[in-house]
């Protein structure tokens, strides 16, 4: 885990932000982009398209054209990903700046409905040049009102999609009965407690719902971190109770499980890597996602740390705690790993009761 960004620079300023929108097959991300790229507010978004989905995005806006990039009568950018990802987002920003294409303000990006988000999310951390030009706002994952529910018991990579995600999308609620959406929403809101829900018909859809998920300026808010962390509960039984008790033990949705761990305690910046390290190297598969604000000792503000599986993302410093709390708080969705376990590795290295001399972040 690297080093804090450096003091006095906003750590968010001036990256374009990315939103990963994703979802299981028949989840309807292609309506919703369709109706996404003829919005008026869509006139500065770039949105790349995995052309090896299951359905072209609104192939109709993109007959006729052979290039890579095409430019939309709403302004837009769109992209299909006939190459690399990494390699399309650096030519994107490439050309953005040389002036050859629109001065694009965020990008959306769309997977196909059997990826798994976590390899976007690792390109945007792992490539030096993408990690400072663009930043992960948020991953929003689509989950289809009729089929979710028999998605979630039988495929993983539906669980893990909504496991990961940041806000969570229902699609075509107008052709599902309401007791089977509230049924829908709890096994969501177990899974993925800290998530928002909302429910789409048809596609429709304003960008800002898609937008401005995550941190965007190094003096965040309250309200910006309760938005970014979701509903953070200080109770002892954090970790949901449907997944034992109302889904067989067979599924995928049993072995997933959701906590949120505080600390009263700061960690000095070596034991805090220490312990993410040991975490990462043993379990990191099983480490769906990862996000909180920690408390170290001589900072005068929170660090922000995020992740998915066996790689985090460059932590960043806050210039201020949002509120007069300032325990460290971790949110967690795991696999087959236990509330337990991470915390007897918390205890393991342990954090500190006094300050003490850390390296300069």
């Amino acid at each position: 885990m690297s080093a804090v960004s450096d003091r006095g620079r906003d750590p968010f300023a001036g990256r374009i932000p990315i939103t990963i929108i994703t979802g299981f097959l028949g989840a309807g991300k292609s309506t919703l982009l369709g109706k996404l790229l003829r919005h008026p507010d869509m006139h500065r978004a770039a949105v790349i398209v995995n052309e090896f989905g299951e359905v072209g995005i609104d192939h109709a806006l993109l007959s006729g054209s052979t290039e890579s990039m095409t430019l939309l009568p709403n302004g837009c950018l769109c992209c299909t990903v006939r190459t690399d990802l990494q390699e399309t987002l650096r030519e994107m920003f490439i050309q953005r700046r040389a002036g050859e294409i629109i001065d694009f303000d965020r990008v959306f990006i769309e997977t196909s409905g059997l990826a798994d988000p976590a390899p976007i999310m690792h390109s945007l951390v792992s490539d030096h040049m993408l990690a400072t030009q663009y930043r992960l706002d948020g991953v929003v994952t689509l989950v289809d009102a009729i089929n979710g529910s028999s998605s979630l018991v039988e495929m993983p990579e539906a669980v893990k999609q909504v496991a990961v995600a940041d806000r969570l999308v229902i699609t075509k609620t107008d052709l599902a009965q309401d007791p089977a959406i509230k049924a829908l929403e709890q096994s969501l809101a177990q899974l993925n407690p800290q998530a928002d829900q909302m429910r789409v018909v048809r596609g429709e859809i304003e960008p800002r719902e898609l937008s401005n998920i995550g941190l965007a300026r190094g003096e965040a808010d309250l309200p910006a971190i309760e938005r970014w962390l979701g509903r953070v509960s200080n109770a002892s039984t954090d970790e949901g109770t449907y997944l034992g008790s109302r889904v067989p033990r067979a599924t995928h949705l049993a072995a997933v499980r959701s906590f949120v761990l505080w600390f009263d305690q700061p960690f000095t910046w070596q034991s805090f890597t220490t312990i993410v390290q040991v975490l990462t190297s043993l379990r990191g598969p099983d480490l769906l996602r990862v996000k909180g604000l920690v408390n170290i000792v001589e900072e005068t503000g929170p660090v922000v740390v995020q992740g998915a599986q066996h790689l985090f993302d460059e932590p960043a410093r806050l210039e201020n705690w949002p509120s007069e709390d300032r325990r460290s708080r971790l949110v967690f969705i795991t696999k087959n790993l236990s509330r337990e376990l991470v915390e007897g590795l918390f205890k393991a290295v342990g954090t500190i009761s006094a300050p003490a001399a850390t390296p300069k972040i």
